[in-house]
């Protein structure tokens, strides 16, 4: 949340530089309070539980926070019960002129497969056309990070021979980014992915900064400019136990490309309870992304659209686009310590 300070007060310049929030008398006085509107794009399978990994996450935000939930009309989803779908989701009819603070896009098992293959792809575009003009901000995840930069951004999918899995340094950019604030040097984040994208498109790109990246598995977090969408390649969303379950169903199918959960499992023990070691990133990443929507985004959702397309809804510094680790020294610990939490 915003510190009220006084009118004035010196130390306003330095927390400005650093991207804390503070207000002053005169604007806090001025400033209007009402819950954030979310709406999420359930793509995942496992419903409930995507739907459980994602509101414990809000629910850390002390911001009042309505949420809604959208699902596709071209793709039936068979783990779950009709009823469940009929009575919590609605596809993007029932949305079109709603307006939203915030929109979370999840990932899904299509990563593999050529976009214009998925078979709801066209309304996938179609989502996305209709978040560029209703929504504040987009936080997309795994499968809907590459599909929106793709299509948004033109960021090519580079296909990978085996799936990237297991839990990985990913080395911060920038102290002071809003997102990023708060974040160690070095932050863990959980990966299961057959694909991922072109750094070189990412980098080229003037509108698209990369805040996270391991050189393990390349950028873990990456934005526009103005935060109107952020893109998290990996599973900061994931339960302790999400990357067991998923090598488990993975071998009980016969896959040959999904090898061991790196950094996962205490000396890479199976019998061992896994290790949830990228818990607190995850909660300070959605708090600070909800923060700064609840800052930035007008009282007036309906002023969205001239916001977007004017392209006012604040900017942060810039970002090196020549990824590295947090020292100039290359220091990279953790990578041999007889545990296992991290190795390259």
């Amino acid at each position: 949340m915003p510190i009220k300070i006084p009118s004035g007060l010196p130390a306003r310049a330095i927390l400005d530089s650093e991207r804390i929030f503070a207000l002053e008398k005169p604007e806090a006085e001025r400033q209007r309070v009402r819950p954030l509107r979310l709406v999420i794009l359930n793509l995942m399978p496992k419903k409930i539980e995507t739907e459980t990994q994602l509101l414990r996450l809000i629910s850390k935000s002390p911001l009042q926070v309505e949420v809604d939930f959208m699902k596709t009309s071209t793709h039936e989803a068979t783990h779950v019960s009709r009823d469940h779908l009929v009575k919590f989701y609605e596809t993007l009819d029932a949305f079109r002129d709603n307006y939203y603070d915030g929109f979370v896009v999840t990932g899904a098992p299509v990563e593999h497969m050529p976009f214009e293959q998925v078979d709801y792809w066209d309304e996938f575009r179609s989502i996305l056309d209709w978040a560029s003009t209703h929504v504040f901000s987009t936080m997309y995840l795994c499968w809907g990070a590459m599909a929106a930069l793709h299509e948004r951004y033109g960021v090519r999918k580079v296909d990978y021979a085996k799936k990237v899995f297991g839990v990985f340094p990913q080395y911060l950019q920038d102290e002071y980014c809003f997102l990023t604030n708060g974040f160690d040097e070095i932050a863990l984040q959980p990966h299961s992915r057959l694909a991922g994208v072109n750094e070189d498109d990412v980098r080229a790109n003037p509108d698209l900064q990369i805040l996270t990246w391991g050189p393990r598995s390349g950028p873990g977090l990456i934005a526009t400019r103005d935060f109107s969408e952020v893109f998290a390649l990996g599973h900061w969303e994931y339960g302790k136990y999400t990357l067991a379950e998923e090598y488990e169903r993975d071998m009980k199918k016969g896959m040959d490309n999904v090898p061991f959960p790196e950094n996962y499992f205490p000396h890479d023990d199976p019998s061992l309870e896994p290790l949830f070691a990228w818990r607190a990133h995850a909660n300070l990443l959605w708090r600070n992304w909800l923060n700064w929507v609840y800052q930035t985004t007008p009282y007036d959702l309906a002023e969205v659209p001239e916001l977007r397309a004017e392209k006012r809804l604040g900017t942060d510094r810039s970002i090196r686009h020549e990824p590295g680790g947090p020292r100039g020294d290359d220091f990279a610990p953790f990578i041999r310590d007889g545990y296992g939490v991290i190795r390259h």
